[in-house]
């Protein structure tokens, strides 16, 4: 069994999952972003939560379109091709997180 197959194709189907969770929801759904839920409901308040929810669910996309063609990939052409698509997803990934509030947020205020 490929189990490159199998944990790019489950991660792909968990972030189609959440981009789904933040394209029915919208705005509500940014209590799930992490270092957002934390904030006082005040400061909440000041952010574009529509627009945070939007681009939140075109990251999920892009995760989801990167193991998924991993996933393809690791199937059809060698299990290895799994570990490169879980390196990119990682540069990727660490490109978006951001420790500062401000950083992280910024771009969404009001």
């Amino acid at each position: 069994m490929n189990n490159g197959f199998i944990v790019c194709g489950v991660s792909s189907l968990l972030c189609l999952l959440f981009a789904f969770i933040f394209f029915i929801f919208k705005g509500k759904a940014t209590i799930l972003i992490s270092g957002f839920n934390t904030m006082p409901k005040e400061k909440r308040e000041l952010y574009d939560k529509d627009k945070m929810s939007k681009d939140q669910r075109n990251i999920f996309l892009i995760w989801a379109a990167i193991l998924g063609i991993g996933s393809i990939l690791s199937y059809c052409i060698s299990k290895h091709m799994a570990i490169v698509t879980f390196i990119i997803f990682l540069i990727v990934f660490f490109k978006d997180v951001h420790l500062d509030e401000e950083k992280a947020f910024g771009k969404y205020k009001k």
